[in-house]
């Protein structure tokens, strides 16, 4: 736990809080939604969940809203998330580890170019 010395760490640690909300909330150009069933958080999804927030935070993302959802019956193919655009294009990548899931985001969010090797085939 973080020990407060003085206002501007209070400050700070607002800031940060308030960072942490906005991330998850609102209406944004675009929303990941990490799937954090059972089966998803066995296989991994809050790695991916972590690697997606290092990602945004380090490249200062501001249009994304992060989610999490339950399970959508597609276990064999967790840990998985789902990207969806302001035209409501929904994109579902499945497999994921901590290194995919950085390149989704440096490739997909940052460069709009989708890794249509790892979407999940309907």
């Amino acid at each position: 736990m973080t020990k407060i010395k003085s206002l501007d760490d209070l400050n700070e640690l607002r800031k940060k809080a308030k960072a942490e909300i906005d991330l998850r909330e609102g209406l944004k150009d675009i929303r990941i939604t990490v799937h954090m069933g059972t089966c998803g958080i066995a296989a991994g999804a809050r790695d991916v969940l972590a690697a997606i927030m290092q990602e945004l935070a380090a490249s200062n993302i501001q249009s994304v809203t992060l989610q999490q959802a339950g399970c959508i019956g597609l276990c064999d193919q967790e840990p998985m998330i789902s990207i969806s655009n302001k035209e409501g294009k929904i994109y579902r990548y499945g497999r994921l580890d901590r290194a995919k899931t950085r390149e989704i985001i440096r490739n997909h969010i940052l460069r709009d170019a989708v890794l249509y090797e790892w979407l999940i085939k309907s």
